[in-house]
């Protein structure tokens, strides 16, 4: 079963500087997975027009879907709707809609800073309906998230439901063997099921068991598979537990 992919490009000298720590991405792991949407990439980049521009155009041609964070606002560094128009070969323009929004807001005299918040890439998409003040801008497979993140969060919540596919189901066998001596079972059943992805993460917080394996796949049939054929392959009396 093909899986939907997607890749999140953070925008931002200040994650990369440290002065501000990165939450949009890791809020969006956990949302993807339980959309059913397989992250394939995050790429953290600077305020800088072409790096921008490389990165999205990169991962629109990869992937499914492009989230970015951040480079939206009003400022000089603010690049974020440039590089996307530029990596997906499109200028940009002012949205009528966003304009007449902008002045319903702050008034029909609003400055050139607000209104340049209007500016989108050609043929860029106002998505998110009226559960937003503010809608998304989705263009091609890119969807241009703020980098605030209770404002990022609020944005893709409104337009999350258009990414929904089917689950990943899973399951987790917790094992005392080695994970050295866990290596060939698991090369084994890696390569006679390929369609379930298989994961091994060392424990070294408790006495409980050493090595946690995963299992996942967009088909419970092949993940039961795989689970039956790897219990067979391990030390029974080692087993800890299986979730």
């Amino acid at each position: 079963m093909p899986k939907r992919t997607a890749a999140i490009v953070v925008i931002g000298n200040e994650i990369l500087n440290g002065r501000s720590e990165d939450q949009n991405a890791r809020f969006l792991i956990g949302e993807l997975y339980e959309l059913g949407v397989s992250l394939r990439r995050i790429v953290v980049i600077p305020d800088v027009l072409d790096e921008i521009a490389a990165s999205v155009r990169e991962c629109s041609e990869k992937f499914d879907y492009v989230f970015t964070s951040g480079g939206v606002g009003p400022t000089h560094d603010d690049v974020t709707i440039e590089g996307v128009a530029l990596a997906l070969g499109r200028n940009v323009v002012r949205s009528s809609k966003l304009e007449a929004m902008i002045k319903g807001y702050f008034g029909p005299d609003a400055d050139e800073a607000r209104l340049r918040m209007a500016d989108v890439p050609e043929d860029a998409e106002l998505a998110g309906g009226s559960n937003l003040k503010w809608p998304v801008l989705a263009a091609s497979n890119v969807f241009i998230l703020p980098g605030v993140p209770e404002l990022f969060r609020s944005k893709f919540e409104a337009i999350k439901e258009r990414f929904r596919a089917e689950p990943f189901f899973s399951r987790a066998v917790f094992t005392r063997e080695d994970e050295f001596d866990l290596a060939p079972a698991l090369r084994r059943v890696a390569a006679e099921h390929a369609e379930v992805e298989i994961g091994s993460y060392p424990n070294f917080q408790s006495s409980e068991y050493k090595v946690k394996i995963t299992l996942e796949s967009k088909e419970q049939a092949a993940v039961d598979r795989a689970l039956a054929a790897l219990l067979t392959s391990l030390d029974s009396s080692m087993l800890a537990r299986t979730e």
